[in-house]
């Protein structure tokens, strides 16, 4: 999470919401992608950062599905990103603060554990949720 962190960091550079991600293969500590959210920075409304993380690990192993993998984020998911993963097939998701208002990983939605969906990936919350919480708040009370 503590790379997480350091990613959400690089996000306020670019004026972005500072959320970082990182995808973890199966052994648990070789990063495959890492990113932070650069929907501000490139115009891109799909550059959050599991998506990007997603989309590097994708290039790095020469494969979409990610399998074995974790990927770790700061904030819970939103809906396309909870999409985003169960399509990539990661096996677990690992993340910080909840999102109440737009959380698609358990908190509003559970889109990630949806039993209608072919795959399943494992949650785990709150992991340095408060040191990601208060990145959060830090930049919106700046703003």
């Amino acid at each position: 999470m503590r790379l997480a962190l350091d990613e959400a960091a690089l996000a306020v550079r670019g004026g972005d919401v500072p959320v970082g991600a990182v995808v973890l293969a199966a052994d648990g500590t070789t990063v495959l992608g890492a990113g932070h959210n650069e929907r501000e920075a490139g115009g891109d409304p799909t550059a959050h950062a599991e998506v990007l993380a997603l989309r590097r690990a994708a290039a790095r192993t020469g494969r979409w599905r990610l399998t074995g993998c974790t990927l770790v984020v700061t904030l819970e998911p939103c809906t396309m990103c909870a999409g985003a993963l169960v399509q990539s097939r990661v096996d677990r998701v690992v993340y910080g603060a909840r999102d109440d208002k737009a959380g698609a990983a358990g908190s509003l939605w559970d889109v990630v554990r949806d039993r209608r969906l072919n795959h399943r990936p494992e949650v785990i919350e709150g992991v340095l949720a408060t040191d990601c919480a208060r990145l959060l708040t830090e930049f919106f009370r700046s703003r």
